[in-house]
């Protein structure tokens, strides 16, 4: 007959077993399916730096899918299959909380690429409403030679009112996006929160907000989260990754827990991109960003 001393053992055998998941036996593989669903934060993974070698891309979808992402992000659409991407994301109950309709190249901050800017943000509208997106990324541009940077924003400006209408008609908002060029995009004509505010300034429309990459708004001018406070109603959408290094959330010097508490504090509820290369591999990248909607 077992004697108190096993009885004890066993119970605490039973109680470690059960602790490893909710609805989890010993001997159960851990269950993954909701790593993505955080308790705050609504978060969408770039697919251009997780499973950068799974193609097609739309496979890429699906394995978001699998870690309980609710939507994910991407760069530009050209030379995406849409209509593969619209079909996995209606297949897996996923949404696309951003993609780019203009790079870096060529520049906005040149008015020759003017019409064509405007050409390709029609283009773009019409995919997004194929994909049921609401936000499209713009970049400003690198460096001109011989033209200084007041000009090349100037430039910035009239390209946006001029991108604007047509935003406005489809119910999408540009979403601006500052870099850094400390680290990542020498030679780029915008980096840091102020000149971006009087460029949105500048334009005038309610369609045209800030992406706030706060990995490139870390490096420029640092606090977060004044910078956060003071800006929030000029940035429609947040994406992070930790510096040095642009990994996930844990394995550089931004506290993200007091940040994301930040903007929840503040009453965001969109998305925030998670622009970051995994440093070992997704799942433990989605940890991470799971680890840092805790507070």
């Amino acid at each position: 007959m077992p004697n108190r001393r096993d009885f004890l053992a066993a119970s605490a055998t039973l109680a470690a077993a059960s602790a490893l998941s909710p609805h989890a036996t010993a001997g159960d593989k851990e269950d993954n399916s909701r790593i993505g669903r955080t308790a705050h934060t609504r978060m969408a993974p770039n697919l251009e730096m997780w499973w950068r070698s799974l193609n097609p891309f739309h496979r890429r979808i699906e394995e978001a899918s699998r870690l309980g992402f609710s939507a994910v992000e991407f760069w530009p659409w050209q030379g995406k299959d849409i209509n593969a991407i619209s079909d996995t994301c209606q297949k897996c109950k996923i949404e696309i909380s951003q993609f780019s309709a203009w790079g870096f190249t060529p520049g906005l901050n040149d008015p020759k690429n003017h019409n064509r800017f405007v050409e390709t943000i029609e283009e773009s509208c019409k995919v997004a409403q194929r994909l049921n997106v609401r936000l499209m990324c713009v970049v400003g541009g690198n460096d001109i030679s011989g033209m200084t940077p007041q000009r090349m924003h100037e430039n910035i400006i009239t390209g946006l009112r001029r991108g604007a209408p047509i935003a406005e008609k489809h119910n999408i908002t540009l979403i601006l996006e500052p870099m850094n060029i400390r680290v990542d995009h020498k030679g780029h004509c915008l980096y840091g929160s102020e000149p971006t505010l009087r460029i949105l300034k500048a334009v005038g429309s309610r369609n045209v907000k800030m992406l706030a990459d706060l990995y490139h708004l870390q490096i420029t001018e640092g606090d977060l989260c004044g910078h956060i406070r003071e800006n929030f109603d000029s940035a429609a959408y947040y994406q992070i990754a930790d510096h040095p290094g642009r990994n996930e959330p844990g394995t550089g010097e931004v506290h993200y827990p007091r940040v994301l508490k930040q903007l929840h504090d503040l009453g965001y509820r969109g998305y925030i991109g998670l622009e970051y290369r995994p440093l070992k591999t997704e799942l433990e990248a989605a940890r991470a960003a799971n680890r840092a909607d805790r507070w």
